[in-house]
């Protein structure tokens, strides 16, 4: 098997499974509450709500890094740095709506792949191609003053047949597990902890996902949250036919816990996570197959930058 297509399945795999969004992505979701308390926290215990102005903007930059051990029938054990991808995605004009949530637009204005040494050419060229394919790409949001995501659209870039969706669901699901956090309807104190509980279908895949959050700090409008992630999926197959690639998924377990730095007056926050990822399968491609075992690492860190708040001129049609 080529690298490229064995590095399309790892990234398509992991990204999905380890970075699948914490907030509800349909208004029908953003009924069912899936956040559980766990622990209240101390005695001194306040609502946890996003309190952010109109006009307000922000800018993020985005960094995945992966090294993974690969195994498989036909060249054996084979370590790899695969490619950090970057991504600066800009955030806003936020729009106070009449029912009290917030709708802002988010898109990429930047996007690069930084390959390591030891990749064909025609890899880097392939990813920097699809990552150029992403510039511009976006649409709307509507989010409530808990983090859940009421409504969202794409926008005419995001539509283009040629741009690759599968690296652009990643990116989505990456900045909505860690960019705003969901907050539990409860008041808590420091201390609390809170999980995200659900069961996701993703381009064929079932993930069970459980996201834990930890208060650890609450200074005025400032919150850091400690995230865990625990993410398996059962076994299953998953084709992609633009590939002419078969995944049948035998067994996976992902990992991760990292720090999340937010401000609750600011549409997105900073974040480090890190992370494990163990997983089985056969990979089948035309008339080859191949039994793979992927034990891979990974780091994503986001960094924010916050721009002056601006009202706009003219209201938002609603």
């Amino acid at each position: 098997m080529n690298k490229k297509t064995l590095q399309r399945t790892f990234t398509v795999i992991c990204a999905l499974l380890v970075f699948t969004g914490c907030k509800s992505d349909t208004a029908r979701d953003a009924k069912k509450d899936s956040v559980v308390v766990l622990d209240y926290g101390d005695q001194f215990r306040r609502p946890l709500r996003y309190q952010i102005r109109d006009g307000s903007m922000t800018t993020s930059t985005l960094e995945l890094s992966t090294s993974s051990m690969t195994t498989t029938t036909e060249d054996g054990e084979e370590l790899t740095d695969a490619p950090t991808l970057r991504f600066v995605v800009s955030s806003g004009p936020a729009i106070k709506l009449p029912n009290g949530n917030l709708r802002l637009n988010v898109r990429i204005v930047d996007a690069e792949a930084i390959v390591p040494p030891g990749f064909e050419p025609q890899v880097e060229r392939d990813l920097n191609q699809s990552a150029a394919l992403l510039r511009d790409v976006g649409g709307w949001i509507e989010v409530d003053d808990r983090g859940n995501t009421i409504r969202s659209e794409l926008n005419e870039a995001a539509r283009n047949p040629n741009v690759p969706t599968r690296l652009l669901m990643t990116i989505v699901h990456a900045r909505t597990s860690l960019a705003r956090v969901v907050f539990p309807a409860a008041s808590v104190g420091l201390g609390a902890v809170w999980e995200a509980r659900k069961q996701l279908k993703l381009y064929g895949f079932e993930i069970q996902r459980t996201d834990r959050y930890t208060l650890i700090d609450r200074n005025a409008d400032d919150v850091k949250i400690k995230v865990d992630i625990n993410h398996t999926a059962p076994e299953q197959t998953l084709t992609f036919v633009e590939d002419g690639v078969e995944s049948a998924l035998k067994s996976l377990s992902t990992t991760a816990r990292g720090e999340v730095t937010l401000n609750l007056k600011a549409l997105e926050g900073n974040a480090r996570v890190e992370g494990q990822s163990t997983e089985a399968l056969t990979v089948k491609t035309g008339n080859v197959t191949e039994k793979i075992e992927l034990d891979s690492a990974f780091q994503l860190k986001m960094d924010v930058s916050y721009e002056a708040s601006q009202r706009l001129e003219h209201p938002v049609d609603h």
